[in-house]
Formats: structure tokens, C-alpha cells, sequence
């Protein structure tokens, strides 16, 4: 046996490993950031606080920094190491959830600036109830994708992509209700159209968390199921069983043979 040849694997596959980690430890610090934004942009749109608002706008440069910064890891990665099976679905995962973070980053920026333009109006005002409903939901539905993420938890991301489907159906009621309204006040037509922008906003958030959520799925599975409908996962998941092997490089922590 080569011992010194042996060595040098075993060296270049920790070092692999410790890449791989940096790259998941990115993407969930990526997410808080997220988390942080939406958060604040609820708040800053739901209490009319101009000053958090701004602290959102500001903010979102930073995310969209992180965004590249991962983006052009994961391509030095694979050009480096040249990874295979479930190394590479990792990395080809990760650059698509970071995409989906950084359009949600982008729509609670959206949410922020509307919250200035709406600055004075009552919160009794028309919509104000629907931003609150449809904003926890998907601000839930964010959270819940990316824990899903950090612990391969593909039930999670099927109960992900159910709630966006109420989701979407509140939004296409809310909107209803609103184009009625401003028929009959035409005065508030300026007002209710930010409103209208906020919520579409939201609606786009729950399609990113959505979209994290069929990431999961593919990170776990190797099966895509984008536009598919829920109930048709479950095929993916009877016909291509998570082995132990799977788990194990996939599972932070845990060490990767390339």
C-alpha cells in the first residue's frame, strides 16, 4: 500500500469536507440575514416605521454581496474538485437556493420602500389585515424551508409547498376585494395599489420559499418536482429511497469519501 499517496487523499478529503461545511454554514447564515429582512419588513410596512424601513433598503446590499460571494465558492469548488453524486447535488443546490434568498432579500426590500410611500395612512385602511395574514404566513413558510434545508427534512418541505397554495389563494381573494374598493374610491387608488404591491410581494416570497422547498427535495432525493403538484411527490419518495449513505454526506458534520 502507497502509504504516502493514502495520506495525501485522505488530506485533500478533509480539506473537502471543511469547504463543504463552509459553504452550508454560508448559505443558513445567508438565510438568517433573510429572515432578519423579512422580519423587519413586515414590521416596518404593518407599523408604518420609516426608520426600520430604511434599515432595509440599506440591508439588502449585503445579502445581495453574500449571494456572490457563495455563488463564486460553489463554482471554484467544482472546478477545483471536480465532485460527484451527492457532493455535487449539494453545490448545485445550494447555488439555487441562494438565488431564491437573495429574490426574497429583493421583495422585503420591495415591502420596505412601499411602507415609506404608505407612511401616515391608518392601518384600517383596506389590506392592511391581508398584509398581516399573508406576511406571518410566508414569513412561517421561510423559516420552516430552511430549517427543512438544515435537517433534510422533506416533510417539512411538502407542508411548505401546501401552505403556498393558501398563499395564493389569499392573494387572488385580497386582490379581488381591493379592485373592488378602489372602483367605488377612486381617491385611494395611490394607497391601495402600494397595498396591492406589498401583498404581491409576499405572494412572491411564499413562491421562494416554495422553490427552497423542492430544493430540499432534490438535495435528498435527486428528483426534481418543480411544477409538480404536492401530492405527486410522493412518488419520488417510494421510488428513490434515502440510503444511509446518502444521509451521511449529505448531514453536516459528517465526513465525505472523494
Amino acid at each position: 500500500m502507497d502509504f504516502k499517496k493514502d495520506a495525501h487523499t485522505h488530506h485533500i478529503s478533509q480539506k473537502f469536507n471543511v469547504e463543504l461545511d463552509q459553504i452550508r454554514n454560508r448559505l443558513m447564515e445567508m438565510g438568517g440575514m433573510v429572515e432578519q429582512q423579512m422580519d423587519r419588513a413586515l414590521r416596518a410596512i404593518l407599523h408604518q416605521d420609516t426608520a426600520l424601513a430604511e434599515k432595509v433598503v440599506h440591508g439588502d446590499e449585503r445579502i445581495n454581496r453574500m449571494e456572490v460571494g457563495i455563488e463564486e465558492a460553489c463554482t471554484r469548488i467544482i472546478a477545483r474538485r471536480q465532485p460527484a453524486a451527492s457532493d455535487l447535488r449539494l453545490l448545485i443546490t445550494v447555488s439555487k437556493a441562494i438565488n431564491d434568498l437573495e429574490r426574497i432579500g429583493d421583495e422585503a426590500s420591495k415591502i420596505a420602500r412601499l411602507s415609506i410611500t404608505l407612511g401616515g395612512t391608518s392601518q384600517a385602511s383596506p389590506g392592511y389585515d391581508d398584509l398581516k395574514h399573508v406576511g406571518y404566513r410566508v414569513q412561517s413558510m421561510t423559516r420552516q424551508a430552511l430549517t427543512a434545508f438544515a435537517r433534510l427534512d422533506t416533510d417539512n418541505a411538502m407542508d411548505v409547498a401546501r401552505q403556498d397554495n393558501w398563499v395564493d389563494k389569499h392573494y387572488q381573494e385580497a386582490l379581488g376585494r381591493l379592485i373592488q374598493h378602489m372602483k367605488s374610491n377612486v381617491d385611494s387608488i395611490d394607497e391601495v395599489m402600494a397595498i396591492i404591491w406589498a401583498l404581491r410581494a409576499l405572494e412572491r416570497i411564499g413562491d421562494h420559499a416554495r422553490n427552497l422547498a423542492e430544493d430540499v427535495i432534490y438535495l435528498v432525493k435527486g428528483e426534481y418536482v418543480r411544477h409538480q403538484r404536492v401530492d405527486d411527490w410522493q412518488s419520488c419518495f417510494d421510488e428513490t429511497p434515502l440510503t444511509d449513505s446518502v444521509q451521511s454526506k449529505l448531514s453536516p458534520g459528517k465526513q465525505t469519501e472523494n
